[in-house]
């Protein structure tokens, strides 16, 4: 069971106005689509995609009995602005995109994404053998190439260590399950703390075989392009590696007003201009985290879409 992280600030985020039109970009099974629907009506409209052809068939039978125009596409949130063409969605009211690993993913050993289920190390999100795997990507690559992957998608201080011990690894047999892995990394660094001594590493691999960097910034583009002035865009994200990359998106958007040596002001920014709904990002109450432990890391961003640049408001005390 997938429970959707903080449900009703996403709701309030996006301000789901009846016969709206919606784009989640991260459909998974539908938590948040299933709610934008019933606040949106019969006269709303939604597209939902996914890399995950499983979740896609469970969301179209979550989905069955709402109201409103569904359609449900396989592919990639990097593919924005092309499968929103491509369906019909321009001048969109809001825009959804819950970044991370489903619990159905995390929990269903054969996907490779947990070292808490020992299965064959893959980690692709749209659950094919074609696309190259995790291991793969750790047969393939040289020592310099893993420490870059564990440095730049995990922020793994022991990445040379780690790297090398997987090599020496290799040699002897290839690193083909999530249990081989983690255990590699936890006699490389030993244990020590709460966390788990791979849990960086495992990060870095899944955001490699799946491009999740690459592909958010593509979806931050496109998704603002797509917003009718007004309009909102919502990032969920759970590693601070995409929480900045979302922050500084938005930040750029939003710009700021320059004064001239000549006098007036300028505003310097990104094209199209926006508004920072949530200048912090909105976390989940004590409440949800009983519920649901894992949106303890959820940070969720919000920008409005504007039709010119406005200077900040200023707060009122």
């Amino acid at each position: 069971m997938h429970l959707p992280v903080l449900l009703s600030e996403t709701l309030e985020a996006l301000a789901v106005v009846p016969g709206g039109s919606y784009i989640d970009g991260t459909l998974g099974f539908a938590g948040h689509a299933l709610e934008i629907l019933r606040c949106a009506g019969a006269k709303g409209r939604l597209l939902g995609i996914d890399k995950d052809r499983v979740a896609l068939k469970e969301s179209a039978r979550i989905l069955e009995d709402v109201a409103g125009e569904k359609r449900l596409v396989h592919g990639a949130h990097g593919e924005l602005g092309w499968l929103a063409e491509q369906n019909g969605f321009s001048e969109v009211d809001g825009i959804l995109l819950d970044l991370g690993v489903s619990s159905y993913q995390l929990n269903t050993a054969g996907r490779g994404f947990s070292f808490q289920r020992d299965g064959k190390l893959l980690m692709q999100m749209d659950g094919s053998a074609e696309s190259g795997s995790a291991a793969d990507l750790l047969a393939e690559s040289d020592e310099n190439e893993m420490v870059d992957i564990f440095r730049r998608y995990g922020e793994e201080p022991r990445a040379r260590r780690i790297a090398k011990a997987i090599v020496k690894a290799r040699e002897k047999a290839p690193i083909e399950t999530t249990g081989q892995l983690a255990q590699i990394v936890s006699d490389a660094v030993g244990r020590s703390g709460p966390k788990h001594p791979a849990t960086r590493v495992f990060q870095a691999l899944r955001m490699a075989v799946n491009s999740e960097l690459e592909e958010l910034e593509q979806a931050l583009e496109d998704g603002l392009n797509l917003l009718k002035p007004g309009g909102r865009m919502a990032v969920i994200s759970f590693e601070s590696l995409s929480d900045r990359i979302v922050k500084r998106h938005f930040t750029k958007h939003a710009g700021k007003w320059v004064s001239l040596q000549q006098g007036g002001e300028r505003w310097e920014g990104e094209l199209p201009p926006v508004e920072r709904v949530t200048r912090k990002p909105v976390t989940a109450g004590e409440t949800e985290l009983k519920q649901n432990p894992r949106a303890r890391s959820a940070k969720l961003r919000v920008a409005r879409k504007l039709t010119e640049p406005q200077r900040a408001r200023k707060k009122r005390y």
